[in-house]
């Protein structure tokens, strides 16, 4: 399996911007589809956007469409959620995760591997 740590979370005005970073080691990043999820405190851990693993294709949810933008550098290994107009109720815990293709990094079920999650707070 291939390891993922998060990084970017913290505090930020609505309005403001954010930008995630998932590093990843351990097996052949660019074998894997990427995705993130968020988790807000009493509600299901839901998904936010998946990258195919060539960054070609990306899949985000209706939530964030036209806000949040992912990317990835497959020679950093490392995979990127740039966050822009956040709002207080874009507030969780944001979770790295990889599979072995979009369709897998954009259910819960279908994930292989996860990050340990990097808090996001938006400040109304």
């Amino acid at each position: 399996q291939v390891q993922l740590i998060e990084s970017g979370g913290g505090l930020v005005q609505a309005g403001g911007s954010l930008r995630l970073s998932c590093a990843a080691s351990g097996r052949t990043f660019s074998n894997y589809a990427m995705g993130w999820f968020r988790q807000a405190p009493g509600k299901e851990c839901e998904f936010v956007a998946a990258i195919t693993w060539s960054g070609s294709s990306t899949d985000y949810a209706d939530s964030v469409k036209g806000r949040f933008t992912i990317s990835r550098d497959n020679a950093k290994n490392t995979m990127y959620l740039q966050m822009n107009s956040l709002k207080p109720e874009d507030t969780a815990v944001y979770f790295c995760a990889a599979g072995p293709r979009l369709g897998m990094v954009r259910v819960v079920s279908g994930v292989g591997s996860w990050g340990q999650g990097t808090q996001v707070t938006v400040s109304s």
